[in-house]
């Protein structure tokens, strides 16, 4: 389900105070694909997100980002001591497996350690594990709002796929007196088939031949795709009615209707049975596009 969501707080320290803007948005997919994206500098944070996220979506394509802001204390650049730990740490660990390979590197200078992202800070820097807490407490209200608008689109939804449903039973239902016009005509084609052959096949067994065209005929019936078109129509609503995360059950279900509707073409030999069963294929595709978006 396509939904978005934002939510601010800030939080004073001995440092400063600090600011941020969570926004968190999702769209459709087939499972939980959750993408974050953070600032450094906030240890634990990400793993906090995640086990959020699990908790309020089930489905769908989820991206969670944090905007974090320091304000300046007075105005001049501090050095954040463990990023640039982190830094160091880095270049050592580059330097030592050059030396390894027999590469010589340059030796980086103290304005190359600088220059990294996150080592110069405007004013002191926050401590990161106090902040853990609020930014937390802030992410599930945002992924609530997000729960919210997600749970208002999939009310909406239920309206269409119900109405899916209806169509689909309304087609099934057709296509049952369809195939009873179908009968007589079929035995008329039979009757007029074995008559051709007894006139044009010298020495013909006619039992046999009465044995392949009931064949043939056992081979067009639809009476199992019927029923199953009308076992599916119900698991259809049940799910409907349970409510929750039945994206992924809906999803498999509309491959088992579009299965019954290509078996049902196949076996139509018949117009109106034929348009019946596109006229259901097209109903389910409409149905399987509309379930890619429930949780």
């Amino acid at each position: 389900m396509t939904a978005f969501a934002t939510q601010q707080g800030n939080a004073t320290s001995e440092a400063g105070e600090t600011s941020w803007v969570w926004e968190v948005r999702s769209v459709n997919g087939r499972g939980l694909d959750v993408k974050i994206r953070l600032p450094d500098g906030t240890p634990g944070l990400e793993a906090a997100v995640r086990t959020a996220a699990a908790e309020y979506v089930n489905r769908g394509n989820v991206t969670i980002g944090l905007r974090l802001q320091r304000a300046q204390a007075d105005g001049t650049l501090q050095i954040d001591p463990v990023r640039m730990d982190l830094i160091l740490e880095a270049l050592d660990t580059v330097q030592d497996r050059a030396f390894d390979k027999g590469v010589t590197l340059g030796q980086p200078t103290a304005a190359d350690v600088l220059a990294q992202r996150g080592v110069l800070v405007n004013g002191q820097v926050a401590d990161s594990a106090d902040l853990l807490a609020p930014l937390t407490a802030d992410l599930h209200v945002a992924l609530a709002a997000l729960k919210a608008m997600r749970e208002a689109e999939g009310a909406t939804l239920l309206s269409v796929l119900t109405d899916h449903v209806d169509q689909i039973e309304d087609l099934t239902a057709q296509s049952v007196l369809a195939a009873k016009d179908r009968t007589v005509a079929v035995k008329t084609q039979l009757a007029d088939a074995l008559a051709r052959v007894m006139d044009n096949a010298t020495g013909a067994d006619p039992d046999r031949i009465a044995q392949e065209l009931a064949l043939l005929a056992v081979k067009s019936d639809i009476t199992e795709e019927i029923d199953r078109l009308g076992a599916h129509i119900k698991a259809a609503r049940d799910l409907l009615a349970e409510g929750g995360p039945v994206g992924r059950k809906l999803d498999f279900l509309t491959q088992e209707f579009n299965r019954e509707a290509n078996t049902l073409c196949s076996k139509a030999q018949d117009v109106a049975l034929t348009q019946i069963g596109l006229a259901l294929k097209a109903v389910i595709d409409q149905m399987r596009e509309q379930v890619q978006n429930v949780e």
